[in-house]
């Protein structure tokens, strides 16, 4: 038999744990590769595919993209990093934007930090190919396939 005291403790423990809000779906990161091709004069346009990695599963995706501002050249990325945000893998498809600075001339580095209206956020590095200078709004539609 509970004393009083103790039967108020179990009574407070199990009206807390009713109080708690319930568990959400928790947001995991995915680990993203693109080759990505870009050229331009003024404005610039893209394409490239790449692999999502969520969750133990790939998701292939398309990317197309415009540029404008000063952007002259041509250029081969292979890009990789990280998407934070991701509620449901149906998210990471839309529209992303950036406003950005860079340059490669044959060989060198590049970066990007994109966001789409769903608030996921892409985080990719990796090594760029070709001659490019640019300075511009860059606007990236992924697709999953």
């Amino acid at each position: 038999m509970l004393t009083p005291m103790l039967r108020c403790v179990a009574i407070a423990q199990f009206a807390f744990v009713l109080l708690l809000p319930p568990p959400s779906v928790a947001q995991a990161p995915g680990y993203v590769r693109v080759n990505f091709v870009k050229a331009g004069l003024v404005a610039g346009v893209g394409g490239g595919r790449g692999v999502l990695s969520y969750r133990g599963r790939n998701y292939h995706f398309t990317a197309t993209g415009q540029s404008l501002g000063i952007t002259v050249g041509a250029t081969a990325s292979r890009l990789e990093g990280w998407a934070s945000g991701i509620r449901d893998v149906r998210d990471f498809a839309g529209t992303y934007s950036a406003v950005g600075a860079g340059g490669a001339l044959v060989g060198g580095a590049g970066g990007v930090s994109l966001r789409n209206e769903k608030g996921i956020v892409l985080d990719l590095k990796g090594p760029k190919a070709g001659l490019e200078f640019a300075a511009n709004l860059s606007r990236i539609t992924i697709s999953l396939r």
